[in-house]
């Protein structure tokens, strides 16, 4: 028995971490019962380490990424067709890759179905293939509202851009008919509808080889429909070096009429037309200062073999203004 007056303190349980023990011929292996899981839970230092190391890994693809975007805008330029232009000229001045081909695969649907026929002020993408009509459109939605409600009537003399584009258009709608309403009894017509006369026949000056001018010049802007002014045959449509773009007709009565300048051909060699048929359009093409049809009427189909043209066309009883 315990001594009077003296009582035992119950002993102090001390929280301590717990053990379970596990043994085998007296030989024990102490556990803690904490999970070793959480030594591998995630800390924020190392998701914000994480994050950073992606960010600089990734940043070498951005930068790489923008500057192959500046290096190809950089590259693509727009180029004004200059008077004495032709594609591969153009190709080999501006050192594009692919030469003419690839030049006018580029700026197809601005040169057209023919290679040979570019104008003065016709923009080419060099570097890229060129933004189509669809393309354009998109982008020019906004503004067409305060577009022209004529394209002609902004700049009808000296417009080869946007204004040739859509007088060619509508030239075209109409292409290889006939203007009988402008046509004279005798089966003669203008080659062109409307048009001044600009440089006369005869006219002398130094920048003609001949010494002299050997047609006559209607004033037109780039796109204007020209006609056959009698029935005939064509000898020639083609490239005619200082003529640029060219139609020789063969007429019924052995003359024969020239078209040069032109923008666009109709007819081609061989074909047989009638009075007021359209056979182009007009242009800026060859050795010119600006659109113009410059016209002519020869005994053959040869250079300086002119005669007098509005005095030809006033005999077969057409009224020349």
């Amino acid at each position: 028995m315990p001594a009077k007056g003296k009582h035992r303190r119950p002993k102090a349980l001390r929280l301590t971490r717990s053990i379970a023990v596990a043994g085998t011929g007296g030989a024990a292996l102490a556990l803690p019962l904490m999970g070793a899981a959480s030594a591998h839970a995630a800390t924020p230092q190392s998701v914000s380490q994480s994050v950073s190391e992606k960010a600089v890994a990734s940043a070498p693809a951005a930068a790489a990424k923008s500057a192959t975007a500046e290096k190809s805008s950089a590259t693509t330029r727009t180029y004004s067709v200059r008077v004495g232009d032709y594609l591969s000229k153009i190709a080999d001045e501006q050192k594009v890759s692919g030469g003419w081909q690839r030049l006018y695969s580029d700026n197809r649907q601005a040169v057209g179905g023919d290679p040979s026929l570019i104008h003065p002020g016709l923009k080419l993408t060099i570097g890229a293939k060129a933004a189509t009509t669809a393309d354009q459109s998109s982008n020019k939605s906004s503004d067409t509202s305060d577009a022209p409600s004529s394209a002609g009537s902004s700049d009808a003399a000296g417009s080869t851009g946007s204004t040739g584009s859509t007088s060619a258009s509508t030239a075209q709608s109409s292409s290889g008919s006939s203007d009988s309403s402008a046509t004279a009894a005798t089966g003669f017509t203008l080659p062109v509808s409307g048009a001044s006369v600009g440089t006369s026949y005869r006219a002398s000056g130094s920048m003609w080889s001949s010494g002299y001018h050997t047609g006559v010049d209607f004033v037109v802007p780039t796109g204007t429909a020209l006609k056959a002014v009698g029935a005939g045959s064509v000898v020639s449509a083609g490239w005619g070096g200082a003529y640029g773009n060219q139609v020789v007709i063969q007429l019924a009565d052995g003359r024969y009429a020239q078209y040069a300048h032109l923008s666009q051909l109709s007819v081609s060699a061989g074909q047989s037309v009638t009075a007021g048929q359209q056979i182009g359009l007009s242009g800026a093409t060859g050795n010119v200062t600006g659109p113009h049809l410059h016209f002519e009427i020869r005994t053959t189909p040869d250079y300086g073999s002119d005669v007098d043209p509005l005095a030809y066309l006033r005999a077969k009883g057409v009224t020349v203004g």
